[in-house]
């Protein structure tokens, strides 16, 4: 039913579009008034933007495939991305010609009733199109929609302005007042395109939707049994939102429980997030012990010994069942006494031990080979 419904509006636009565009232009060539030709050529935009805005939408609800893994939502900030730049090169021409009148090119304007009628029968057709397609955008989150629905509503603004012109050359004598009008057009169309361009790369770059990472570290914040959360990456493809997150958990939590809060959180998620695709990676969190217990300090103090031995290699540290395994290999000089060896394993033992507390500390010894590295 929504695919119905977005197809339907984005089709009635297109409609629109050609509608509209072939009145003005019409009634810019018989009048030669620019400011009316650019609102024809704003016009023309705005149809290639609706067709492509009825194939996007198409597109874009497509399932996910063996090639589009995340879905065909991105056709539609591609559609976006492609009708700025149509914007910015009609505004291009229009600011070129309206410059070439203004600075001493001379062009009859006739304004005349169809000119006054031809704008207000544009307004008309732009409030009733932005506002549809803004609805239905608004309701399933369609981007290509409201990137449509963003460009008749600069229409009205832009179609306000040409009347604007009109009635200052026709009723006071400024005979630039319709290039100037024209001009006004494209700085506003120029703007909207900016901004839409932005929007539209945001997406396209995967930047995560502004407040939603907050939204969703609070919500997890107050889940019971959760230490924190590791990671958080949230992207959009069309009108889907996809997040993926790790969370870590307190340790001595059953698998069961580990479930049923990473359930929660996705059930959280999806509250902030209607719809979303939500995949939760529950890790326990690691000992506090081994937290305040690096390596590297274990590495530490058999360095400041290394006069009692020739080297070490294959540290390891394991945690196994509440308690700690150390492994090491020693290497001592080749003339040294098994008691001399022993000694020091026990000074190496004793000094670990003080560090972790009731680990298991397994030290072999090996001879040096002179041939042989440490």
């Amino acid at each position: 039913m929504g695919t119905d419904e977005k197809r339907s509006v984005a089709f009635l636009s297109v409609l629109a579009a050609v509608f509209l565009t072939g009145m003005k232009l019409a009634v810019g060539l018989l009048t030669n008034s620019l400011g009316i030709l650019s609102e024809a050529a704003h016009s023309g935009l705005d149809l290639v933007a609706a067709l492509m805005t009825l194939f996007a939408v198409r597109i874009s609800d497509k399932p996910a495939d063996e090639t589009h893994h995340y879905g065909h939502g991105k056709f539609e900030g591609f559609s976006a991305f492609i009708e700025v730049i149509l914007l910015m090169v009609t505004c291009g021409y229009i600011i070129y010609e309206a410059v070439e009148r203004i600075v001493g090119k001379s062009a009859h304007v006739e304004v005349n009733l169809a000119a006054f009628g031809v704008m207000a029968i544009s307004i008309a057709v732009d409030i009733s199109r932005s506002r549809s397609l803004s609805r239905v955008a608004k309701k399933y989150k369609s981007q290509a929609l409201e990137a449509d629905a963003l460009h008749f509503s600069s229409d009205i603004w832009s179609s306000t302005v040409v009347i604007a012109g009109l009635v200052a050359y026709k009723f006071f004598g400024l005979v630039l007042a319709d290039s100037i009008a024209a001009l006004a057009v494209a700085v506003l169309v120029i703007v909207v395109s900016i901004r839409l361009g932005i929007r539209t790369v945001n997406v396209l770059l995967d930047k995560a939707p502004p407040g939603m990472r907050q939204s969703i570290e609070e919500a997890v914040a107050q889940l019971p049994g959760a230490e924190r959360l590791e990671s958080l990456r949230i992207r959009t493809s069309g009108v889907k939102t996809f997040v993926d997150m790790r969370l870590t958990l307190t340790r001595d939590l059953s698998f069961t429980e580990a479930h049923r809060i990473a359930s929660l959180a996705e059930k959280k998620i999806s509250h902030i997030i209607p719809g979303a695709d939500v995949i939760v990676h529950a890790d326990p969190a690691a000992p506090l012990s081994l937290k305040a217990v690096p390596k590297d300090k274990i590495s530490s103090i058999l360095k400041e010994h290394r006069g009692l031995f020739v080297g070490y290699h294959d540290l390891n540290i394991i945690h196994h069942q509440d308690n700690y395994l150390v492994n090491m290999h020693v290497v001592m000089a080749a003339d040294s006494h098994v008691e001399e060896a022993h000694e020091v394993c026990d000074h190496l033992e004793a000094e670990i031990k003080q560090i972790i507390p009731g680990a298991t500390v397994t030290i072999h010894i090996e001879p040096h080979q002179p041939d042989a590295s440490s």
